[in-house]
């Protein structure tokens, strides 16, 4: 009766580890799923809180291209027109305009040949003015733009690495879980096989 017990207990024993096994791994298959889901939750939360840094860098770069005429020569003119036409360059060339006159008029030079080439020299300096400055704004604007696609790569390249890892780490938990169904079936074939031998023998 002991032997007998003894045979049923080993297969007991087996099965019961491979059961745990199973369970193992499969709770270790679960929990990188998890974390390929919060990887990519995360990583989908970082490319919408930058995607406005990123789209506003894009056409802030757009804008240069079209002052320095890299979008060809009519995209540079209706830049510059744009400029021309804006409420802050109206306003400085009025202003300056008259400040030249009224200079003029109080030191008695109103019809001279200085106030003429002043007049004429000023429209373009302010605008020259306007555009630089435009210029190194979008400039900041580019270059923030260009770091946060740079972090959302970076991200992504992080996040791809992770999950392959994750990946990884499940397709090895499910492995083992295999294995081990395949080892309980080869333990109580043998510990059958060997019942019947050491029977056969008693």
């Amino acid at each position: 009766m002991s032997f007998i017990g003894g045979i049923i207990g080993d297969i007991t024993g087996a099965n019961q580890a491979a059961r745990g096994a199973e369970r193992a791994s499969a709770a270790q298959a679960a929990a990188a799923e998890k974390g390929i889901a919060e990887q990519r939750r995360q990583f989908d939360a970082l490319i919408e809180l930058m995607s406005p840094y990123v789209t506003g860098g894009q056409e802030a770069f757009g804008q240069q291209q079209a002052l320095v005429g890299l979008q060809g020569p009519e995209a540079q003119q209706k830049a510059i027109a744009g400029f021309e036409e804006s409420p802050i360059f109206q306003s400085l060339v009025k202003q300056g305009e008259q400040g030249i006159l009224q200079s003029a008029s109080a030191t008695g030079g109103l019809r001279g040949g200085n106030v003429q080439l002043a007049l004429s020299q000023f429209r373009p300096q302010v605008l020259n003015s306007l555009i630089e400055q435009q210029y190194g704004r979008l400039g900041g604007l580019s270059s923030i733009g260009q770091s946060s696609a740079a972090g959302q790569a970076t991200a992504g390249m992080t996040t791809g690495t992770n999950v392959a890892n994750l990946l990884a780490n499940q397709g090895a938990a499910i492995a083992g879980g295999q294995i081990a169904a395949g080892n309980r079936g080869r333990q109580i074939f043998s510990d059958v096989l060997g019942a019947a031998k050491a029977y056969a023998a008693f």
